[in-house]
């Protein structure tokens, strides 16, 4: 049986960016989630989370969590508080764990590259993360173009670029991954 841990390392992603920088509200989050897992599926053909993001004019959104934030499930809820950010003055929320971050279910590369993305974006307020995100024929922009794909699903091959010398590898590893998934869902 193929046993998925997306949801345990969802929450831990967000413990983890949440105590490693600074100024970590909602929208700060969903970026570097999607970081995470548009970088990791660049190496690797998998995203971290297994989370589905859509494109909106504000940039890639996690969907289910977007949808769960107001009213976070019990593990989410027990894992982080959202509470305002001192450093304004105008309600800004940041996200403040709760728990300590378990490593226990990521893979050492997966925990090298959230490493690597909150150190780099440690200290950066949301607008920084803009320009990554929104990143000219990146995986957002290819879908969003200029609004025609509202709310529509970044496909994560988009993360691969055509030229990369690894991208057949990526997709093929990818659709295998996706086939067993399958595969191991039919049988229960």
């Amino acid at each position: 049986m193929l046993k998925s841990h997306d949801r345990e390392k969802l929450v831990n992603a967000i413990v983890y960016f949440a105590r490693n920088t600074k100024f970590c509200g909602k929208t700060k989050l969903f970026k570097l989630l999607y970081l995470l897992d548009f970088h990791h599926f660049r190496q690797t053909g998998r995203s971290v989370t297994g989370l589905e993001y859509r494109a909106w004019k504000l940039g890639p959104v996690p969907i289910e969590l977007m949808q769960e934030w107001d009213a976070r499930e019990p593990d989410l809820e027990a894992a982080i508080n959202v509470v305002p950010e001192p450093v304004f003055d105008y309600g800004r929320l940041r996200v403040e764990p709760r728990v300590d971050f378990s490593d226990s279910h990521f893979t050492k590369r997966e925990l090298q590259l959230m490493r690597e993305i909150a150190e780099r974006h440690q200290d950066d307020m949301t607008a920084p993360l803009v320009g990554l995100t929104h990143e000219e024929r990146g995986p957002w922009d290819k879908i969003w173009d200029g609004g025609r794909g509202n709310d529509q699903r970044i496909p994560y091959a988009l993360a691969v670029p055509d030229d990369d010398p690894n991208r057949e590898a990526v997709l093929q590893a990818a659709a295998e991954y996706e086939a067993l998934a399958v595969a191991d869902s039919a049988r229960h």
